[in-house]
């Protein structure tokens, strides 16, 4: 399959990330004004495109460029799932030339997306930190 990587969305293909945003369970009260902010204040986007450069996968990636990157977001288009996507997405995030210094990448999954992050070095071995949330609502 053809497609592209971009780093900046336009206007249509941040629309089609709402969408697919509403329709995950772990994003679907995302709306367009909160996306937009959130699309301003990520260090680096990669999207992915197809022919039509409608967007078909996407993530987004906190850091310091040091110490520390996380990896947000990881979503492919259902249309376009179990097609070797989310790898290609994967490896242009971990592959990033301004990720090649940092220290460490994390990334937040659902225990049955382990084995797929883990094809990528990532490990649910934490050396006893634990994950801690503190919600605004």
């Amino acid at each position: 399959m053809n497609y592209q990587v971009v780093s900046h969305l336009n206007e249509q293909q941040i629309l089609t990330l709402v969408e697919l945003y509403q329709n995950e369970f772990w994003s679907k009260n995302r709306k367009y004004e909160d996306v937009l902010r959130m699309l301003k204040h990520s260090d680096i986007i990669i999207a992915l495109l197809d022919e039509d450069e409608q967007l078909i996968g996407f993530s987004r990636i906190l850091t310091d460029f040091v110490y520390r990157a996380t990896l947000y977001d990881v979503i492919i288009s259902p249309s376009y799932r179990n097609i070797g996507l989310g790898a290609k997405l994967l490896e242009t995030a971990i592959n990033h030339p301004q990720l090649k210094d940092v220290e460490t990448i994390a990334l937040y999954c659902l225990p049955n997306m382990i084995p797929f992050y883990q094809r990528w070095g990532f490990s649910t071995k934490t050396n006893g930190l634990q994950l801690m949330y503190r919600c605004s609502q």
